[in-house]
């Protein structure tokens, strides 16, 4: 069974950096790829990033794309998502998701192409 465990959330200032962790058990990270999603009450839910079985091969939504970088640590199985110059609209819970279609070298920020989600993590950015 796969499980995916985040953290390092938390509340932080405007401007600020936070890593966060995405855990699994019960699958090799390296043959998937990896998605983090955010959700907030009113906006529902948005893809942030994708890293492909190949790291070579991230994508970003526009609103993060020069600040927050996708990596995965394939000894640790875990994947992390590290986030620069922290804005108030990035607070939101921070969710990890796997395609468990594998070998695939690319990836995609659609909430439909993943299969196994974890129960996420809440970031607050105070202004």
């Amino acid at each position: 069974q796969v499980q995916l465990v985040e953290s390092g959330g938390g509340l932080v200032q405007s401007g600020a950096s936070r890593r966060l962790s995405c855990a699994a058990s019960g699958i090799t990270l390296d043959n998937y790829a990896i998605a983090w999603f955010r959700q907030t009450p009113g906006d529902g839910r948005e893809g942030v990033a994708c890293i492909a079985r190949n790291t070579g091969s991230t994508k970003f939504a526009s609103s993060v794309k020069g600040r927050f970088t996708i990596s995965r640590d394939n000894a640790r199985n875990t994947a992390y998502l590290q986030m620069d110059s922290l804005k108030p609209e990035d607070t939101a819970v921070y969710v990890c998701a796997v395609d468990l279609v594998p070998d695939k070298d690319w990836c995609a920020i659609v909430a439909g192409a993943y299969d196994s989600w974890g129960q996420g993590t809440q970031v607050t950015v105070s202004s």
